[in-house]
């Protein structure tokens, strides 16, 4: 429970995004409500076509609603403009794709440094962080490979140590393992719950595996949340946690 002392790091309040098919109002987020602490895994799960990337999207600010309101990190998403968005995007947002989207003629090492560059960091300072981060990730000899050379496993914690290099409060991760085999899915599963203990992730899947390690689970069904309560192993590792009661 928030004590007051710290804002939730995601706030929606009524927010829609609807389009038209034809001649067909299509409502993809029908007043969805939502509050998300900071740091920690939340899931978003549901069956195809509920919503959950369109959701996803308006955290982002890579769409922006029809009606409501989005805060996220102290800013108001859906107020910006659109430099003010770039800039929201940069510093607020890590995202990680279920094609991963590397830039192919650039090596691991260059793909990860990519967005520090954009953000003005300089150029001995961003090559150190994104070989820290690749060694990390398990990836130190393959620094200088490019996306074709490496696994699928591979490519996504280059797209994960990607989407981390700017140090960003919230990571979106849409079907991350969706491409992967079981093996290398765990590997991701077990690096995204190890990030979230510093920064939120919010992960769309359909893997149920993924999404009992999350400290809370969303359903949403026909764009409208349908939210539970936290699963079973996020309460376990929240009692692991607690620190002990004096005894009366």
């Amino acid at each position: 429970m928030n004590d007051g002392s710290m804002l939730p790091l995601i706030e929606l309040r009524a927010v829609s995004k609807s389009y038209r098919k034809g001649g067909e109002r299509i409502d993809a987020i029908a007043g969805i409500d939502l509050v998300v602490e900071e740091r920690g895994m939340v899931a978003i799960v549901g069956p195809s076509g509920s919503g959950k990337s369109t959701l996803m999207h308006l955290v982002g600010a890579m769409d922006r609603p029809t009606s409501g309101e989005i805060g996220v990190g102290g800013h108001m998403v859906n107020r910006l403009s659109p430099r003010e968005l770039t800039q929201f995007r940069r510093r607020t947002v890590g995202f990680v794709f279920q094609m991963f989207n590397l830039v192919p003629n650039l090596t691991a090492l260059e793909n990860v440094a990519l967005p520090m560059e954009f953000n003005g960091v300089a150029r001995a300072e961003r090559a150190d962080r994104a070989s820290s981060l690749l060694g990390q990730f398990g990836l130190g000899q393959r620094l200088r490979h490019l996306p074709r050379e490496l696994s699928g496993g591979e490519m996504q914690r280059v797209a994960i140590a990607r989407a981390v290099a700017n140090a960003p409060r919230l990571i979106l991760a849409d079907e991350p393992t969706g491409n992967l085999d079981s093996r290398s899915g765990q590997m991701i599963y077990e690096l995204l719950q190890q990030i979230s203990r510093e920064r939120t992730v919010m992960v769309v899947t359909h893997a149920q595996d993924l999404a009992n390690l999350a400290n809370r689970v969303i359903h949403i069904r026909d764009g409208r949340l349908q939210d539970r309560p936290p699963s079973v192993a996020a309460l376990r590792r929240g009692q692991e946690s607690a620190p002990a009661q004096p005894s009366s």
